[in-house]
This record gives structure tokens, C-alpha cells and sequence, in this order.
């Protein structure tokens, strides 16, 4: 089986040209290739070579953790630190839901927003939490499933829950309105559907398709 795809065969959120050399890599979870973010977002590496080289050196961190491989994805809200420039950066969805980056400062490295996708309950008040970067981790804290959820990246574990109810600030990171902004108006349709207002238009999205940002 093929390890790659054709570039008009790539998801419609990477931000990549059509055009060009013919295969990319193959898509192998929701987020995106740091071989495509270095190389053909970011433009600071020119070869999948040189982010291999990177690589080797551990130059590449995301959020708190070394990378081992170049095929290694990005999901939405990672942090990503270059260790060489002392830069970081988090992955975030432009207007057009496509993948991109935007500098942060070395303080805001420490938590990322992740949705909370599944829960299993364990022994005592424990409960085991799903999480859309592919993440696990136990918390005592009350939630549920479509909730957010910050993460302590130094501490590994979940620091807060931002319940999605009337009123949340969210992002649409699923369906045609991907990466608009708005407020919850009211949940419907048995909790499977929000109504939002963005600062141009009402519209509706599951659940499942938006994470709360406050």
C-alpha cells in the first residue's frame, strides 16, 4: 500500500498548492503533516530531507513532546516548538478552514485546547477522557463528551473543562463553516446540534463539528 497520495487528492484543510511535485504525503490522522507545515505552509524547510535532518537532531517539538518522524501530524491547537530559532508556534484554523500557524509567545506554551470526543468511567470518581489530538488522560474533573478540555502540557493533565453550553465562544473546525467563530445561541435538536451567531450570520453545526474556546 502506498505510503502517499497525489496533491489534488490531499485534504481540502492542508494548505498546499495543487501543482507541483506530484505525491505528498499520505494523510494518516485529522491533523497535518509536520513535513507539510515546515515545507509547504511555513516555507522554512525545502526538502523533506532537511526536516528528516531536523528531526535526527530532536530540533522539533510538539506540544512538550520530541518528534521522531517526519510523517509526525499536527493536530489543531498542537504547539509547535523549533528549538534551533527558540520560536514556537500553534497550529490554528484560518477563516477558509485551512490549516495554518500563528507565532506565539514562549509563555502561552505551556496548554493547548483539545475536545473531548469519548469518556470511560474507572474505578472511584475517576474517568478516562478521549481526546481529538488522540491523547488520553484520567481526570476527576465533571464533563462531557463535546466539552473542551486545557491541558497542563509540563504537568500532563487536564487543568480545566470548558463546557459547551448557551453562550460559549467556539471555532467550527468541521463542515462548510470551518473556521468560523461565534457564540452559541442555543443547543438543538437533542443536544446533537448548536445554533451560532458569528459576526456575520446565524447558521447551525453538530456538535461534533465545533470546540469551545472559553
Amino acid at each position: 500500500m502506498t505510503r502517499h497520495l497525489k496533491r489534488h487528492e490531499a485534504p481540502k484543510n492542508w494548505p498546499i498548492s495543487r501543482k507541483g511535485t506530484t505525491f505528498v504525503l499520505k494523510k494518516n490522522s485529522k491533523g497535518i503533516p509536520i513535513l507539510i507545515v515546515l515545507r509547504d505552509l511555513m516555507k522554512i524547510a525545502r526538502t523533506r530531507n532537511e526536516v528528516k535532518q531536523a528531526v535526527h537532531k530532536k530540533d522539533l517539538i510538539i506540544s512538550n513532546k520530541p518528534v521522531n518522524d517526519e510523517k509526525k501530524s499536527l493536530e489543531l491547537f498542537d504547539i509547535l516548538k523549533i528549538v534551533p530559532s527558540k520560536k514556537n508556534y500553534r497550529v490554528v484554523l484560518s477563516e477558509k478552514g485551512k490549516y495554518d500557524v500563528e507565532e506565539i509567545n514562549e509563555s502561552e506554551t505551556g496548554s493547548k485546547i483539545s475536545k473531548i470526543i469519548g469518556k470511560r468511567s474507572l474505578k472511584g470518581k475517576e474517568i478516562q477522557l478521549n481526546l481529538s489530538d488522540g491523547r488520553n488522560y484520567i481526570s476527576a474533573l465533571k464533563c462531557s463528551i463535546g466539552d473542551s478540555a486545557i491541558v497542563d502540557l509540563q504537568k500532563r493533565k487536564i487543568s480545566k473543562i470548558l463546557s459547551i453550553k448557551e453562550k460559549s465562544d467556539v471555532l467550527v473546525i468541521g463542515g462548510k463553516h470551518a473556521g468560523t467563530k461565534g457564540k452559541i445561541l442555543k443547543i438543538v435538536e437533542g443536544n446533537k446540534m448548536v445554533e451560532l451567531e458569528s459576526s456575520e450570520k446565524k447558521f447551525r453545526a453538530l456538535i461534533k463539528q465545533v470546540m469551545v474556546l472559553n
